[in-house]
């Protein structure tokens, strides 16, 4: 039961990632059709991410009441409805009234996930998940490169996106029995009932501040490379725009890899170790894009960007239960879950602004950055995870 469960978690994360790279994709389509300015693709973004914020915080009450399966299909659900709505949008309100479900459920089916897979599987199985949410983020932009030059255009991208989606909570409505027969109740593992927190008590958990900083610069890194690594190759490093975006997908295709490793790796190292293992190739990774080499090995400097950084997430959220204690695993991870959206809406933006008034040149070092916060961050909460009470 609890591997047929896991794969079941396994679809719903592809369903996860499907919404997340579809609408930069077929962005330049929707601007064109609707005679916009290309930057007003932030006010559905910033919208999406708002709505991510606000589910992850009161994820836990909402799971602790209706159970993580409940909460996975309805929010799958509104995902499917939002891609639905946006098919359909014949303007940008439309599309920002849509952003507000699509960001709602994406908060709820990460922090809920995340969460459970942490409490009942292994690393191995954590990183994996992370692996299916990759195939996610690839099919949705390689369906509309299909449909797009045909009649239906990127709404045609949008609506087999929908398709998939409503598939995807059919097998989660059709599988509810499931959870409680391969787990049981929405216990810990040693049978403690889970406790929701209030903000202010999470925030007064040792620790938890600092793995929130964690968190921020690992997608900080994640989200800058991917929306901002093709400018830098093309305006920085003169690289034709079509290589660039070759490029970019070696980006993509290392942190698959790099999940897929972190997977692999942990039957033999903890997470710890496989974190220490995946900042030491960031780091490497950053010298190789800061050095004034030549243009061809950026490639393998943002490959290898992925594939240090890759694992970090995963890992982060798998030591949400060891290092705060599982009854309370589900509050603190869906403050995590926030504080990653924090990262993702902001760091890019900033990095766009620097880009524009200084260098694209700005990149490389706007990342060491975030990398040399993350180094101190994590001496530092490790520090004060050790000399915590053992729970």
């Amino acid at each position: 039961m609890a591997t047929i469960l896991l794969i079941v978690i396994y679809i719903a994360f592809i369903g996860l990632g499907i919404p997340d790279s579809l609408f930069g994709t077929a962005w330049p389509a929707i601007y064109t059709e609707f005679g916009l300015p290309i930057s007003f693709a932030s006010f559905v973004t910033v919208i999406i991410s708002c709505g991510t914020i606000v589910s992850s915080m009161a994820s836990a009450k909402v799971i602790g009441r209706f159970g993580t399966n409940r909460v996975s299909a309805f929010s799958t659900a509104m995902t499917a409805a939002a891609l639905l709505g946006f098919s359909c949008s014949g303007s940008l309100i439309a599309m920002c009234l849509f952003a507000v479900p699509l960001g709602l459920g994406a908060g709820a089916i990460d922090t809920a996930l995340n969460n459970y897979v942490a409490l009942h599987y292994s690393a191995t199985h954590m990183s994996f998940l992370h692996c299916f949410y990759g195939i996610g983020v690839t099919v949705s932009p390689y369906i509309l490169s299909l449909v797009i030059s045909g009649n239906h255009r990127w709404r045609g991208g949008y609506k087999i996106a929908f398709g998939l989606q409503l598939v995807i909570t059919l097998v989660l409505l059709f599988t509810l029995p499931l959870w409680s027969k391969a787990h049981g109740s929405e216990n810990t593992s040693d049978g403690k009932e889970m406790k929701t927190l209030t903000f202010r008590e999470i925030i007064q958990i040792p620790g938890v501040k600092l793995m929130w900083c964690l968190f921020i610069t690992s997608c900080a890194i994640e989200c800058t490379c991917g929306g901002w690594g093709s400018t830098f190759l093309v305006e920085y490093k003169q690289i034709l725009p079509e290589h660039a975006a070759k490029i970019i997908m070696y980006y993509y295709a290392g942190m698959a890899l790099g999940r897929f490793l972190s997977g692999v790796l942990a039957a033999r190292l903890n997470s710890w170790q496989i974190i220490k293992i995946g900042q030491c190739i960031l780091g490497a990774a950053l010298v190789i894009l800061l050095l004034p080499l030549p243009a061809f090995l950026s490639a393998v400097g943002l490959f290898m960007v992925g594939l240090g950084n890759g694992p970090l997430f995963p890992n982060f959220n798998y030591l949400t239960p060891q290092n705060f204690g599982e009854e309370v695993s589900q509050s603190v991870i869906g403050t995590q879950m926030a504080a990653s959206y924090v990262g993702i809406m902001a760091a890019p933006a900033v990095c766009g602004i620097l880009g524009q008034n200084i260098s694209m040149g700005i990149f490389p070092v706007y990342l060491l950055v975030f990398y040399c916060i993350m180094l101190i961050t994590t001496h530092r909460v490790r520090t004060v995870l050790a000399h915590k009470p053992q729970r």
